[in-house]
């Protein structure tokens, strides 16, 4: 029996409802049941922009899943010790964090522009693939640089690997359970590690380190030293797929939408059109001087967050907004209905890159905005798949007029398992000039 001051349960709901249209139940269960409610006994969805950030604050409360989708592999000398991992993860935020990504803003605007120039033009095109591939290059080359072209087979493989791993299946296996799934992805996991290993020795026995990620992770702190070799190739796996599969997802949508409001994608490419002609000139002057481009990135990721369902547990019981929660339960963190919070977005339901823009009208000033998480989990990439996102974009508009398939078939569908997607997405570009 759930506590007495339990969130209220949406009428008529529970996972069958859930399962048949989960946007549709949530924003339902945000409109009817308001800031925290109930889906099943012991399962609650944290609806609106207060409940959520303080869910992804709280993290010692509300601590994240412990099992990551690539953990470390079993080894005979044993896995990196947590203050290892801790260390790992400091040493590749480094490179990482905005200043880092801003040095090398003339490495990732050739390959967007790159996207753009082999965008076959004027016939329907799926489009997930193609940015796949064109952010995947750009992820895979930031982490690895000239190394780059070796690993991507490998990188391709892991996604397949974490695609056949989150696929929905009838039965939950309990995490031990060797699936055939999750062989799969030990085996790909392993082939990556093992095409990885010769480049970190040979990077630390030549002393040319490199300046990109895996450089920052191989050069030793003033207070631990060098980072044991395993601990650098069990952090890497993860990071490597997270560079590209979320900004897909995001790319995807950014399309769509470039397509639906050709008014945006003008100014989008008026903006774009002020780039230098060589890419590889691209600096972070440049990157900044996009702003309605970053406004529409932004106002993309607030209708449509890529990762727009979060799950945390509580550990111990506690409150949150007003209701109590018994331990051992769980909290869907819901950036799709935070972000559609009246109290916090003016015609939440409206496409307006402008409200991210200053404005004179102070009940213009955005609010909430999660798509990147917030708190000690809030993603670490940021910065990267801003710059990826924002340059594709415009480079993208500068060069075409993207469009939607004319007829009554629906160019994409929406999926929400594991993250919202259009899935199938085709579109049509034909040459701006």
């Amino acid at each position: 029996m759930g506590p007495m001051n339990a969130p209220p349960r949406l009428p008529g709901g529970g996972f069958a409802v859930w399962s048949r249209d989960r946007l549709a139940a949530a924003r339902r269960g945000a409109e009817e049941c308001g800031d925290v409610w109930q889906l099943e006994p012991g399962v609650y969805v944290a609806a609106t922009a207060g409940p959520c950030e303080a869910v992804l604050h709280r993290a010692r409360d509300f601590p994240k899943a412990p099992s990551p989708l690539f953990p470390p592999l079993k080894r005979s000398g044993g896995a990196p010790t947590p203050e290892e991992r801790m260390h790992a993860h400091a040493a590749r935020m480094r490179g990482l964090r905005a200043q880092a990504v801003a040095a090398r803003i003339g490495e990732i605007a050739p390959r967007t522009a790159r996207f753009a120039d082999e965008w076959p033009t004027d016939r329907d095109v799926e489009v997930l693939p193609l940015v796949r591939h064109a952010l995947a290059d750009i992820g895979v080359h930031y982490l690895f640089s000239e190394d780059a072209p070796a690993l991507m087979p490998y990188a391709a493989r892991l996604f397949l690997a974490r695609e056949v791993l989150v696929r929905p299946t009838r039965w939950a296996w309990p995490h031990w359970v060797p699936t055939p799934a999750r062989r799969f992805r030990t085996r790909q996991q392993i082939a990556f590690t093992d095409a990885l290993r010769p480049v970190v020795r040979r990077r630390r026995s030549s002393g040319r380190l490199g300046d990109d990620v895996l450089g920052q992770m191989l050069r030793p702190s003033s207070r631990h030293g060098p980072l044991p070799e395993e601990a650098v190739l069990d952090t890497l796996p993860g990071i490597t797929v997270a560079t590209f599969e979320t900004p897909s997802r995001a790319a995807g949508w950014i399309l769509l939408e470039l397509a639906r409001h050709p008014r945006a994608a003008n100014r989008v490419a008026a903006e774009a059109a002020l780039l230098p002609a060589d890419p590889a000139a691209t600096t972070i002057a440049h990157l900044d001087s996009l702003r309605y481009t970053q406004a529409l990135v932004r106002e993309v990721l607030r209708l449509h967050p890529p990762s727009w369902l979060l799950t945390r547990r509580a550990m111990r019981q506690t409150q949150l907004a007003g209701y109590t929660l018994d331990a051992g339960s769980t909290v869907l963190v819901c950036p799709y209905t935070a972000h559609r919070d009246a109290r916090e977005h003016r015609e939440p339901d409206r496409f307006r890159p402008e409200r991210w823009l200053d404005d004179a009208d102070p009940a213009a000033k955005p609010g909430a905005f999660l798509s990147f998480g917030t708190g000690p989990h809030g993603c670490e990439g940021t910065a990267l798949a801003m710059a990826m996102l924002t340059l594709l974009t415009a480079q993208t508009a500068r060069r075409h007029h993207v469009s939607e398939p004319p007829g009554p078939e629906p160019s994409h569908q929406v999926t929400t398992f594991e993250g919202l997607t259009t899935a199938g997405l085709r579109l049509r570009a034909a040459p701006r000039h």
